[in-house]
């Protein structure tokens, strides 16, 4: 049975995510507050953490940010009312892989969370000879999960290898944000969001370091493509 930890305040939200997820057949624990959802997922073995942002005590970012200091696997879903532009990116940029902005449909919940979950377990390197992918001066390793540029190892969150790994299968060709929506995130997305494009550069930030040449570029009003300019 999959062990997810919903750290919330609201009374309604913890009772409607609860029941729902119960139900579903996951085992569900509760924290009520920041400082003890940390603990919590510190110490606790879950396979899902479902992390409100406005939270007392510490807030979700900071609590996001503490666990991804110990545990990079442990997939998290934000949940927020603040659905700008700015507060998503600020939570993705403290490690949470997904977010849902309340209030939401139970269904789109656990469509989230099973993608998640799905992804996670998929991500868990094998025995079996290395994958590797060559591009330019990067080399990406599908089976150790990890990244080298110019010799140098590139620390990436599972979504950004995630969407590294789709360019690098495909370089020279032009990915809609559409098309990245669906292979990386695995789920539809509201067009108008702009995960894409803030995750696109972050891996710009990371394999730039050091004034090393873009190879991630923008194709004006089609995409995002892999290539040598």
């Amino acid at each position: 049975m999959r062990k997810v930890l919903l750290v919330e305040d609201e009374s309604s939200v913890v009772s409607f995510v609860l029941r729902g997820l119960t139900e579903a057949g996951y085992a569900v624990t509760v924290a009520l507050d920041g400082n003890q959802g940390l603990q919590m997922a510190l110490t606790g073995d879950y396979h899902m953490i479902i992390l409100d942002i406005m939270l007392p005590g510490m807030n979700g970012l900071e609590v996001c940010k503490q666990i991804r200091k110990q545990n990079r696997k442990v997939a998290i879903l934000m949940l927020t009312a603040l659905g700008t532009a700015e507060n998503v990116v600020l939570g993705l940029e403290t490690g949470a892989d997904d977010y849902l902005v309340k209030p939401f449909k139970f269904i789109e919940l656990l469509a989230r969370i099973k993608t998640l979950l799905r992804r996670s377990e998929s991500g868990v390197a094998t025995e079996e000879d290395p994958d590797v992918y060559r591009f330019a001066d990067v080399e990406l390793n599908d089976t150790t999960k990890t990244v080298i540029r110019n010799g140098e190892t590139i620390t990436c969150t599972s979504t950004e290898y995630r969407l590294l790994l789709l360019l690098m299968k495909s370089p020279r060709k032009v990915f809609s944000r559409a098309e990245i929506l669906e292979d990386v995130w695995g789920v539809n997305f509201e067009m108008n969001t702009n995960v894409v494009d803030v995750y696109v550069n972050y891996l710009r930030k990371k394999l730039e370091v050091n004034g090393l040449p873009r190879l991630i570029h923008t194709v004006i009003g089609m995409g995002y493509v892999l290539k040598n300019e």
